[in-house]
């Protein structure tokens, strides 16, 4: 897809480095004149967007560090002392912790885009893996920085969340001898660094937050280098036929990337100035209490479909089992939708039925946020929340292990351009 390289170094010193170290050609080959798909639209921009929030997470989450102490004593007073005595902190610490809100917010649009636009398809299946990878180190990482505020709610998310590895006692319930504890027990304990939530975890929490950022940086570069072997997917879902349906990326998507991106910074900076709260917990400006539960534990809202997921069933093991079952199911969303076309906008049956899943992984983050014990009022009858819950964690399901392989086999898909030239120039420009 990418060709020969069109580098010419321009003066001695460039010659002497690209014979030796040719990363001036690399950068050259890879983000400028690489061979983008004419036809991307607005959907393909928060792939930089993404980048962009890594860096941002990363340069002040390293200068957060620098002030925080991680112990149960000192850690809630530190972050208090971040906000109120360093320089700027109070602007480091509200940019790092909306940074994490925005951070999901465009990586789940990445990720609707990619199912809808058939991104995860041959040949490009491992493009797909690496990203839901990266989603997975994501959420560990922003779960173990929930906790490190050491507030009511990161205490006891982190008490509760631990807590559901002891589950996995009831397929391995002793390591060696009768005495001996579980596969679960083991997990948390060693998670808790003892025999409850306290120093030790609190130190693991903050050293695991600090490495995995860097971990995530390590696989974007390997999730850039797979998008790159077989080149961009497109709207369409078509193959590229010619030098016709390309652009070099630069100039062409460098500024539109970089508009977009400030239409981003904006909504962010709307959120850290003005509403720099709104997606917290009130309860988190409260210290941690290990005697005193709040009224109802939530996490933070780019986890909420998975915990309404979690609540919604009775038994403990069968809970857990789900919560990881709908995260480990992307990894197979390549080979789950059979359908030889790869764009939902050419397959009328499979775009309702996405519709549907999006509305229904909306519904799951609501349900997530309201108590357990929450009933809805319809027409007089009182109907609990667990209900609905179910049923959005079974179409969860079913979207990808039955209607995805099903539709893809039946569905007659809509004719599809000749090429990306003729559907966006039209076939007799594109012919010449």
């Amino acid at each position: 897809m990418s060709g020969n390289s069109t580098y010419e170094p321009k003066n001695g010193l460039s010659r002497w480095l690209d014979a030796r170290l040719p990363i001036m050609r690399l950068a050259h080959d890879t983000m400028s004149t690489f061979p983008t798909p004419r036809n991307l639209n607005v959907w393909y921009t928060f792939g930089g967007i993404l980048t962009f929030c890594l860096g941002v997470q990363i340069v002040t989450g390293i200068v957060l560090a620098m002030h925080y102490t991680p112990t149960a004593a000192a850690a809630f007073d530190s972050v208090e002392n971040i906000r109120r005595e360093v320089n700027y902190g109070w602007l480091l610490n509200f940019i790092h912790s909306n940074g994490a809100s925005m951070f999901f917010l465009a990586v789940y649009l990445h990720m609707f885009r990619g199912l809808y636009y058939g991104s995860s398809k041959a040949p490009r299946e491992v493009l797909w893996i690496l990203g839901v990878i990266i989603y997975v180190v994501m959420v560990a990482t922003a779960f173990l920085g929930y906790v490190l505020p050491w507030g009511q709610m990161s205490f006891w998310a982190a008490t509760v969340i631990t807590n559901l590895f002891t589950s996995l006692d009831q397929i391995i319930p002793h390591l060696g001898g009768a005495h001996d504890p579980g596969l679960g027990t083991t997990i948390t304990q060693w998670l808790w660094g003892g025999f409850a939530v306290g120093d030790p975890t609190l130190n693991r929490f903050f050293s695991l937050h600090y490495l995995l950022p860097f971990v995530i940086a390590g696989l974007v570069v390997l999730h850039i280098w797979a998008l790159h072997v077989p080149g961009n997917n497109n709207p369409l879902g078509i193959d590229v036929k010619g030098p016709q349906d390309t652009v070099p990326f630069h100039p062409y998507y460098t500024v539109k990337d970089g508009f977009y991106l400030c239409l981003f910074v904006i909504l962010f900076a709307f959120l850290v100035f003005f509403a720099p709260d709104f997606v917290g917990n009130p309860d988190n400006y409260t210290t941690a209490n290990p005697l005193v539960t709040p009224p109802h534990i939530v996490p933070e809202w780019y986890l909420l479909p998975f915990y309404a997921m979690l609540r919604s069933i009775p038994q403990k093991l069968v809970g857990v089992l789900v919560l990881f079952g709908a995260i480990a199911t992307l990894l197979f969303v390549p080979w789950l939708d059979t359908s030889r076309v790869r764009s939902m906008r050419f397959r009328p049956m499979m775009k309702q039925f996405f519709w549907i899943f999006v509305a229904d992984c909306i519904l799951l983050g609501y349900l997530g946020s309201q108590e357990p014990q929450a009933v809805w009022h319809l027409g007089g009858v009182d109907m609990p929340l667990l209900w609905p819950a179910r049923i959005g964690t079974l179409y969860y399901f079913a979207f990808f292990w039955v209607i995805m392989p099903v539709i893809g086999l039946i569905e007659t898909p809509r004719p599809r351009p000749d090429s990306i030239a003729a559907s966006v120039l039209g076939n007799a420009q594109a012919a010449e």
